[in-house]
């Protein structure tokens, strides 16, 4: 449980530090960040060259959504997010997924949420009010 708090905190804090950075592009931050985190396993999983391949495609999968929902809009990126949690989820079936710290899969899918949500949020907001 403290993973997924701890995850949802963090992804509050991005949200709130992305807001107060107003001068800056916020689908543009969003967009590096999703394209950011699927290289984190790439970088967990440097030892095993299966491993290694399979998160390579799933970076480069997550650079293509992050790059397709900055130009296409917050619904897509937010779904890129969901999608992220997904695979968070899925990745501890892997055989070497003792290769990610000890909880990651639930820390990373609450901050993939947290911020999915919000995206998908404030999107609705600015379509209905404007």
């Amino acid at each position: 449980m403290i993973p997924i708090v701890i995850g949802f905190l963090s992804g509050l804090l991005v949200i709130l530090v992305v807001f107060l950075l107003k001068k800056l592009h916020q689908p543009t931050i969003y967009s590096l960040i999703l394209s950011g985190i699927g290289f984190i396993y790439v970088g967990f999983a440097w030892s095993d060259t299966g491993t290694l391949i399979v998160n390579f495609l799933q970076a480069l999968f997550f650079l293509i959504v992050a790059a397709y929902g900055l130009k296409k809009g917050l619904y897509y990126l937010a779904a890129g997010y969901f999608l992220h949690g997904i695979w968070d989820l899925v990745y501890s079936l892997f055989p070497s997924s003792n290769l990610a710290p000890p909880h990651y899969d639930l820390f990373c899918l609450s901050i993939d949420f947290t911020i999915g949500i919000y995206l998908v949020f404030i999107n609705y907001k600015n379509i209905k009010y404007g």
